[in-house]
């Protein structure tokens, strides 16, 4: 199975020639205006590659034209979908940002510099992001801010956490 990132979803057809609402689940959403394909499908396993013929970005959504949903009855079947790119096709990030799944698997380091456990998901909450975390057995939140958050090193392969006592 390719490796596949969730950059998209269709949420509704717009005007009769097959063009498709998409809300971007991405920080770069100027990125829709770039790509000429998306990975197409319900879910990353079953996916077609759709050639994108048109683009637009309006109001925070995309606005997406396939080559091949011509129709408004294409566009509505199509609801639903999820838009997928492959990793190197993933828009670079300044040495300051991370994707997400590149934290998941993190060790994580107390400010003893102690390996105690290892980050398992990166969750989105109305306030901010949270780490869902494997601490010495029990899995605990901890959130993702600069206050709990002394350093990551994605090419070292950890996060340094301070604090954590408060969440257990």
């Amino acid at each position: 199975m390719k490796e596949l990132y969730l950059v998209g979803r269709i949420l509704k057809p717009r005007g009769l020639k097959g063009e498709v609402k998409v809300l971007p689940i991405t920080d770069y959403p100027e990125s829709f205006l770039e790509r000429k394909a998306f990975h197409v499908g319900r879910d990353e396993e079953y996916t077609a590659v759709r050639q994108v013929l048109k683009s637009e970005l309006r109001k925070g959504y995309a606005y997406l034209l396939f080559e091949g949903m011509d129709t408004r009855e294409k566009a509505e079947k199509a609801v639903g979908s999820k838009l997928y790119v492959t990793p190197d096709e993933l828009v670079p990030l300044p040495s300051d940002r991370a994707y997400l799944h590149e934290l998941k698997g993190l060790k994580i380091i107390n400010e003893s510099f102690d390996e105690v456990g290892t980050v398992l998901d990166v969750l989105n909450m109305p306030a901010h992001d949270v780490y869902e975390i494997e601490y010495r057995g029990k899995r605990i939140i901890v959130p993702a801010v600069e206050e709990f958050v002394e350093e990551i090193r994605i090419e070292k392969g950890y996060m340094v956490l301070k604090r954590l006592d408060e969440f257990l």
